[in-house]
């Protein structure tokens, strides 16, 4: 399914985009139905609301009483930001009565986002606020939009707001999700947006939920497998079936209930000790199934390595005869499971003496510690670094350490016992470390973890074993680390926000990548970034000439991440045609790419300031007389002072903060 057709059905009820107020009578029924019920409960559309927002140790609580959600919603959240900054908006998370736990805004919203209470520790229920986007929708069940007039008080008038539920993997809602923002900016994809990513923290939830059951990820086309539309179905060692997501229960076309008294084979034609020794034996490869309704379709079988004793038995029966293997699909972004220092060497020299450097430590129990800007292929590396080692047929464990929130890194590193803490699960937790044993663990953005983890991290790496929250029994551990950040830990240090002694354990080899703006390979990087990505014949392998010579104007600021995220977008766009071009890119791209050009051909001065010779001082003086110099032409309107730089408006707002503050 291409964004587009998405987008197109997500709407409901004909809500379509809208930016003057509706007459009352022509509210669409799921608003005139909310207005109806908040006069039921008192509400005067006059009165000014009563905010009481939780004090810190309630919040705090309650964030620990929903710590699943929290955490991976988290990551979810900040990649949903990305996409709305500067839009006078912020992203919300609440929990299953409206009470929002955490929220991102634009730092000119959030003023008047907390005039009406629109911050953490306040409840939204439609109860207390009327007809709102979060309570509507957690009383509906349905993603809600409620814009401007629609809002029941007339103090949230000033708000458009887009809102999901967030449901458990057996359908029972645990929050929801919400972008909030100016009525001015409103916009009719913005809902369309925020239900992706409700159904991708559904989906992460589902996967880390079910870590000792056998997950089976299906879809009728190949190339969404790994997406967020993908069928996500768990099942207990003897084949019952045990919970399923929202596009899997769509495709088995049963409700829950029916499906929690069937079997892996009755709901897709083939004994699971079949598919369990295919996963053994050819992992990453996808096999073809037959749904009840007898649609086909390609399945791809997964469970964790602590479970394999637990489906042993069930796996010794053998590999059905007669089950057709695809090839292997892979994540839109996530790295290649079979990446590989060779496949990494694309031509650049800095690149090659990477490799080079890291391939003379390879299967030597050396920690590594690989520096660079966010997105030159940090994860690739440390993957690659594991594929060619001795450890290649055992985990590895990734972990962004700048993902999860300060109260949730220790648990979900080091695990936790049965209520080791409040909302912990049952049986706890055996966190990253011990799920690493015997592989590799890669801790990314190891500059982002709190200085308390940093000295438990320490102790596991000096003593190989670790503890437990809650326990009192050391689990040894054999595993290989591998670190990354973009951060200076040298000046952390200085500053005392790293600890030396953590450093110098990690600091066995440090290497650095280059960033993409600096690389020689760009035309191989493509290739092979395509190559890599390609899920079907009717994509294109190649870029236009005038795509090439596009790409190398690119600054790149999100380096290779940014490029595979680009082409794998053009790649869709390009369906059937031979090669991708200038029209397939996204037009936000292109427009960098235009910035990007214009500034090359700036006037010589300042280009001088920009070149080799350019040193902190006199680049920090130079941007501060530009933008002077641009606000006054622009009478100080910082919009259009941060468009004609080709910078971000917080850039902008953050030089005059700095320039008050002296």
């Amino acid at each position: 399914m291409h964004l587009a057709g998405a987008l197109g059905k997500n709407r409901r009820h004909g809500l379509t985009q809208r930016y003057s107020t509706p007459p009352a009578m022509a509210l669409p029924d799921v608003i005139a139905t909310a207005h109806a019920r908040s006069l039921r409960v008192g509400l005067r559309a006059s009165e000014a609301p009563d905010f009481h927002p939780l004090r810190r140790p309630a919040l705090r609580e309650l964030v620990e009483r929903n710590h699943a959600l929290y955490a991976h919603a988290l990551p979810v959240m900040e990649t949903l930001y990305a996409q709305i900054v500067d839009t006078q908006s912020m992203v919300l998370l609440t929990d299953n009565e409206g009470v929002i736990l955490h929220s991102f805004g634009d730092s000119d919203f959030v003023e008047k986002a907390n005039r009406v209470a629109l911050c953490a520790g306040v409840s939204w229920a439609e109860s207390a606020r009327g007809t709102n986007a979060i309570g509507t929708a957690l009383v509906d069940g349905q993603p809600t939009v409620v814009h401007a007039d629609e809002h029941f008080l007339h103090a949230n008038r000033i708000l458009t707001c887009s809102c999901a539920p967030i449901a458990d993997p057996f359908g029972r809602t645990i929050g929801a999700l919400d972008v909030s923002g100016d009525t001015r900016g409103f916009h009719k994809h913005t809902l369309a947006l925020v239900r992706m990513s409700a159904q991708m923290i559904e989906n992460v939830i589902f996967t880390n939920q079910f870590t000792d059951a056998i997950r089976i990820h299906f879809h009728a086309r190949a190339e969404f497998i790994g997406t967020l539309f993908e069928g996500l179905a768990a099942f207990a060692p003897d084949g019952r079936f045990l919970a399923a997501n929202r596009s899997a229960l769509f495709q088995l076309g049963r409700p829950l209930a029916i499906l929690q008294t069937q079997t892996f084979p009755e709901l897709f034609g083939m004994a699971l000790p079949a598919l369990l020794n295919h996963t053994t034996c050819r992992p990453g490869e996808s096999v073809t199934l037959t749904l009840p309704s007898g649609v086909r379709v390609i399945a791809r079988g997964e469970y964790a390595s602590g479970a394999r004793q637990a489906f042993r038995a069930a796996a010794d029966e053998g590999f059905e005869a007669g089950v057709r293997s695809t090839r292997p699909v892979r994540p839109a972004n996530a790295p290649a499971r079979d990446v590989s220092f060779a496949m990494l060497d694309t031509g650049d020299e800095q690149m090659s003496t990477v490799l080079r450097r890291v391939e003379k430590v390879r299967g030597r129990d050396i920690p590594i510690l690989i520096l660079g800007h966010t997105g030159t292929g940090k994860e690739w590396l440390a993957r690659a670094i594991h594929n060619d080692s001795p450890r290649r047929d055992a985990p590895f464990v990734a972990v962004n350490c700048a993902s999860l929130p300060d109260t949730l890194i220790e648990a979900e590193l080091f695990g936790y016992e049965d209520g080791a803490f409040t909302g912990a699960k049952k049986r706890g937790s055996v966190g990253k470390i011990v799920q690493a044993d015997g592989g590799t663990l890669f801790l990314d953005e190891i500059g982002d973890m709190p200085l308390a983890q940093q000295v438990r991290l320490m102790r596991v790496l000096q003593e190989r074993s670790v503890v437990p929250l809650g326990a009192t029994r050391a689990i040894p551990v054999d595993l290989r680390v591998v670190c990354a950040t973009h951060r200076n830990l040298r000046a952390m240090i200085e500053a005392g926000t790293f600890r030396d002694d953590l450093y110098y354990r990690i600091n066995g080899l440090a290497v650095t990548l280059p960033a993409l703006s600096e690389r020689t390979d760009l035309a191989a990087l493509i290739a092979r970034v395509l190559d890599l990505q390609r899920d079907s014949d009717a994509v294109p392998t190649r870029v236009s000439k005038a795509v090439l010579e596009c790409f190398q104007r690119c600054r790149w600021p999100g380096n290779l991440r940014q490029m595979a995220n680009v082409l794998r977008t053009a790649a869709i766009m390009a369906e059937d045609e031979d090669e991708i071009g200038l029209e397939h890119l996204p037009d936000d791209f292109l427009q960098d790419c235009d910035a990007a050009s214009n500034e090359s051909r700036m006037p010589a001065p300042m280009q001088t300031v920009r070149g080799a010779g350019a040193t902190p001082g006199n680049m920090q003086d130079w941007q501060a007389t530009l933008i002077e110099q641009t606000l006054a032409r622009n009478t100080g309107n910082v919009s259009a002072t941060a468009r004609e730089l080709g910078l971000a408006r917080n850039t902008v707002y953050r030089y005059l903060r700095q320039r008050r503050s002296h």
